[in-house]
């Protein structure tokens, strides 16, 4: 998949280590997920999410993302394909710069990405969010994401597990 076709509104790139403080930045500037999703982000933190793996998949599957406007990064998104089948892609984790929220970006972003995802023959999307977080709960159900029935103890927290269907599948 060529992860320049994930966006027409960004530029998107793969991060790395050398990312980790600016992630660190941009997630520091969202306390309301970390009230939800404990513990606060930290520089170790982001730097295992950036390795972070579910079962069954391998590091040529996970591409943790930057959406970057210029050379400022305006969203991260950590997307796994073929999780937890073949026809669906996972996102672990997406967040917008604190200033960038409200303005239909983190929509556009996801529509976007969702579109090539198509294209590249995923049927699914599925993610988790924090159970009570009303800001995360709501984007998710604007863009089209539904509850599966499925939670679990996220360690701290309860996940709830949505999944949405990619339109024209």
């Amino acid at each position: 998949m060529e992860i320049s076709a994930l966006s027409k509104t960004f530029s998107v790139k793969r991060l790395c280590d050398r990312d980790a403080d600016t992630v660190l930045e941009l997630c520091r500037g969202n306390p309301q997920y970390y009230r939800f999703c404990p513990p606060a982000v930290t520089r170790e933190s982001v730097l295992a999410d950036m390795s972070a793996l579910p079962p069954r998949t391998g590091p040529k599957d996970k591409f943790y993302l930057g959406f970057f406007d210029k050379d400022k990064l305006a969203a991260v998104m950590d997307l796994i394909l073929n999780y937890p089948n073949d026809k669906t892609a996972f996102i672990g984790f997406f967040m917008m710069r604190r200033e960038e929220q409200g303005k239909g970006l983190g929509s556009k972003i996801v529509s976007e990405c969702f579109d090539e995802l198509g294209r590249a023959g995923y049927e699914y999307v599925r993610l988790g969010f924090a159970k009570g977080n009303p800001q995360s709960e709501a984007f998710w159900r604007k863009n089209g994401f539904l509850p599966t029935g499925v939670e679990y103890d996220g360690g701290g927290y309860t996940v709830v597990v949505t999944e949405r269907k990619i339109s024209g599948k």
